[in-house]
């Protein structure tokens, strides 16, 4: 018999196959979506792309990861906690690592480094994570409607994009239901064996402390003690995104004419297909090139510029996340010897 450690695995391998299997899916939907007459342009485009202008969109994308953590360390204020910065930043990037391979899994494993390394309850940590992911839909709303002002028939046609790449994939949003019944069976059953082993009272008292915590970390963004320095970063963090994506336009021959408005749209399109997908495998590059196309952009320059652009991003996470998941527990080592 199965112990529920493994089902929760064994769930949690499931859902990641269905994501990543999607991803792979609109790689493939992307790329078969090129014409054969037009495989050379696409091969042209990668081989003559300006590779330099990938070095100031790492620095700039790297910068956002900064900022990120500067605000991340403001959400814990309110609660006393002062973790130090680089742990904090390390625990960000090594989270981003994670969710390549896991969705999801990064923002459990910051918390929990955090937590190792700066004496932070795991469970008020949580909370300041689910804040911060409130004000980043905000933000990304924020850039959906000022796309929709600078380019509102993009938009509209965009949006139509994702409903077709939905229908397409209506067999894949099967399994999810399966899944999901999965889910609820499992609880379902849980929750009767807490019944039956008369176990109930100490688990509510355990998720009650544990909920309570969370809300605590929830709160905090109504406690700031710097509201204005958090929305600075806020505005700083999705204002290197929008850099990031403009300047990422200069890389490929026949997109680098493009400007501001389109960088915007293709901002928030391409953030949903980070949003979808594993890493946005598939989908970042899919959804920008959709963007691009109905900018008078050729189809097949569009997935070339979306995947480069995506792969920097990629290579942003591993190298400095690679960095970080080493030398952070080297630093922890040597912060330790010192304060003796």
């Amino acid at each position: 018999m199965k112990s529920p450690t493994m089902k929760k695995a064994f769930l949690g391998l499931l859902q990641y196959g269905f994501f990543f299997g999607l991803g792979i899916f609109l790689v493939w939907w992307s790329l078969h979506q090129i014409p054969d007459q037009e495989w050379e342009k696409f091969q042209q485009s990668l081989r003559t792309a300006r590779f330099w202008l990938l070095i100031p969109v790492f620095l700039i994308l790297s910068g956002s990861h900064v900022i990120r953590t500067l605000r991340w360390r403001l959400l814990m204020e309110p609660m006393g906690y002062t973790p130090g910065f680089l742990n904090s930043f390390f625990a960000v990037m090594i989270g981003y690592l994670a969710n390549l391979a896991i969705p999801r899994l990064g923002e459990v494993l910051k918390c929990t480094l955090l937590s190792k390394y700066e004496k932070v309850p795991v469970e008020k940590v949580v909370g300041t994570i689910v804040a911060e992911r409130a004000f980043d839909v905000l933000s990304l709303l924020a850039v959906f409607l000022l796309a929709l002002v600078l380019q509102f028939n993009v938009v509209i046609g965009s949006y139509q994009n994702i409903k077709n790449m939905q229908s397409t994939s209506e067999q894949s949003g099967s399994l999810s239901s399966w899944i999901l019944l999965g889910v609820v069976i499992i609880a379902v059953l849980f929750v009767g064996w807490v019944l039956y082993t008369g176990r109930g009272k100490a688990l509510l008292a355990k998720i009650k402390g544990i909920a309570l915590g969370i809300w605590e970390g929830v709160s905090t963004a109504r406690k700031l003690k710097h509201k204005k320095l958090f929305f600075a970063y806020t505005v700083g963090i999705w204002s290197l995104y929008l850099g990031g994506t403009w300047l990422g336009l200069y890389a490929t021959a026949g997109t680098d004419m493009l400007g501001f408005p389109v960088a915007v749209s293709a901002l928030a399109f391409a953030s949903v297909g980070m949003i979808l997908t594993p890493g946005g495998i598939g989908a970042y590059a899919f959804l920008l090139a959709k963007v691009l196309e109905q900018n008078g952009v050729d189809y097949t320059l569009g997935v070339a510029n979306g995947t480069l652009q995506w792969f920097a991003q990629v290579m942003i996470v591993v190298i400095v996340g690679g960095i970080s998941l080493l030398v952070l527990p080297f630093y922890n080592k040597k912060q330790q010897n010192e304060g003796r």
